[in-house]
């Protein structure tokens, strides 16, 4: 019977030093000093300007993409540039919440509306998956 504990107690140190060395910490590259690229797809959504009649409803939309709920975000932004159809950063979001729901399309027609409309904002200008998607 002791042979059966040790066994299973080395057994048991066994997987916690495999599943330590193989863990990362939080937070580091694959190499010292490698930085990570950020795939364009992960550009986050924009806030509203204030004073915006859509910005209650844009930036709830950017607290569900920031969640993953493409789905739900795109009835938010939807609904902000129904109240405001010149918010640039509604087309931009709209078009975020498109692309990853696959209505790639759509998403390019509302990145190209954001980039007319906000065409000295460098979040929006600059944006890599706009880039992407309008061949700008």
């Amino acid at each position: 019977m002791k042979q059966v504990s040790a066994l299973i107690g080395l057994m048991f140190a066994f997987l916690v030093v495999v599943v330590a060395c193989e863990s990362k910490p939080v937070g580091e590259a694959e190499k010292v000093g490698e930085a990570k690229e950020e795939p364009a797809a992960a550009e986050t959504a924009l806030v509203s300007p204030e004073g915006s009649p859509g910005r209650m409803e844009n930036d709830e939309g950017v607290d569900h993409y920031g969640q993953g709920h493409w789905d739900v975000a795109e009835v938010h932004f939807r609904k902000s540039l129904e109240a405001d159809p010149k918010l640039a950063v509604g087309h931009f979001n709209l078009a975020l919440a498109l692309d990853k729901l696959g209505k790639h399309k759509e998403a390019t027609e509302h990145f190209k509306e954001a980039a007319e409309l906000a065409p000295d904002d460098p979040k929006i200008a600059e944006s890599k998956i706009l880039k992407a998607h309008t061949g700008m």
